[in-house]
């Protein structure tokens, strides 16, 4: 299956660059390209990409406010691509803010080409593109920021004592190999448990699975 591609960004070389590296492998088809949020979201609702590569900082309207418009659309919008941030720091202000309007993570714009052509692939296979490394400092960041809630969100008694087990472990930042290890499990395993903690939470993937642990209560600030 072909994956179908837009890239959002105000840097004409950027999107003709990207365009280009995509373009050429078999199984990606770059459909358009818009140089601000605002008319990169007309170009998704109008060629209904499988992901939207999206600058952070642009003019008219920024990533993050496009993110929000794409993934919570008026009535009658069904389309809801799958987003990846273009950032220029691994460490940006608006990392958290697009993971809670719901993109599938971050990629550094000065990333090697074939990280790139990876991100597009695994965000489109509906996984998040956060590696554990930077899932710890974004949790560290997260967790300066957010006071200790009290009492844990009903929504954890959907879960079982081993999904619980799991998302916890997955809100400290480790890996699902690191979580088979740690629960002596097989990885496959591991993979089941958190596909079933996100369709119990309705969660988009195992980014908003971090934020949701921490603001559940399942996770305190400074508990790692």
């Amino acid at each position: 299956m072909t994956i179908r591609v837009i890239i959002v960004d105000d840097q004409s070389m950027v999107r003709a660059g990207f365009a280009a590296l995509l373009s050429a492998q078999s199984d990606i088809d770059v459909v358009g390209e818009a140089p601000d949020g605002r008319q990169g979201i007309e170009v998704s609702r109008s060629t209904h990409p499988d992901v939207v590569l999206m600058d952070v900082r642009m003019p008219e309207m920024d990533g993050l406010a496009a993110t929000r418009e794409l993934l919570s659309p008026p009535p009658g919008v069904v389309h809801r691509p799958k987003v990846l941030m273009l950032t220029t720091f691994d460490v940006d202000d608006y990392v958290y803010a697009a993971l809670r309007a719901g993109a599938s993570g971050f990629l550094l714009k000065d990333a090697p080409p074939t990280d790139l052509i990876s991100a597009v692939r695994i965000v489109a296979a509906g996984e998040a593109l956060l590696a554990p490394t930077v899932t710890k400092r974004f949790i560290a960041d997260f967790a300066k920021t957010r006071p200790a809630r009290r009492d844990r969100s009903p929504r954890l008694k959907s879960l079982t004592p081993r999904e619980i087990e799991v998302l916890e472990l997955i809100a400290r930042g480790l890996s699902n190999q690191e979580i088979a290890q740690k629960l002596v499990l097989a990885e496959q395993t591991v993979k089941t448990h958190i596909g079933r903690v996100l369709a119990k939470l309705d969660l988009r993937d195992r980014a908003q699975a971090v934020i949701f642990a921490y603001e559940s209560g399942l996770v305190t600030p400074g508990d790692q």
